[in-house]
């Protein structure tokens, strides 16, 4: 008689294409939008490969809130939904925020829930920056690529792995 194996758990993925499709995706200020910024990366496994079917949530200002000021007092969309092309590829349009960062939720194979992390658009002093290690400190923060421009790759776990948060 063989050993019985046991069942693989639940995962959150991938099942993006059916419930979750959000109308203004990836989008939280239209096109034009005085001052948007785009923030875009890729996100990566362990082996640096890419995750094609991943869907990452951006957030500007309190999280769990669907509309907020962005610096110019104007009226955005809070909240962004953008799934990962086959190279691992996001890119979201934002308004800057108000604050030091955009918050960041990650869906993917192999996840049994989302794990969140922060968009710093710049190096500062800041209460959890301030207590991470250099190397650590870098996975949170974003590159500058050009005006209004930022990248950000997620590394879900292995060299270089993304500072995920615990609330």
């Amino acid at each position: 008689m063989s050993a019985v194996q046991p069942t693989p758990s639940q995962t959150v993925g991938p099942f993006f294409g059916y419930a979750l499709p959000y109308d203004q995706g990836p989008d939280l200020v239209a096109e034009g939008h005085p001052g948007a910024i785009t923030v875009e990366g890729r996100v990566l496994d362990g082996a640096g490969e890419p995750v094609p079917d991943a869907m990452l949530e951006l957030w500007l200002g309190e999280t769990g809130t669907r509309r907020a000021l962005d610096r110019t007092g104007e009226g955005v969309s809070g909240f962004g939904r953008c799934p990962t092309g086959a190279d691992g590829s996001y890119r979201f349009r934002t308004a800057r925020p108000a604050g030091p960062y955009l918050a960041m939720l990650v869906f993917a194979r192999g996840l049994l829930r989302s794990v969140a992390t922060r968009v710093y658009l710049r190096d500062g002093p800041d209460p959890l920056l301030d207590t991470l290690d250099p190397a650590r400190r870098a996975t949170l923060v974003a590159e500058p690529v050009g005006e209004g421009a930022y990248r950000f790759d997620v590394r879900l776990q292995g060299e270089g792995e993304t500072v995920f948060l615990e609330f």
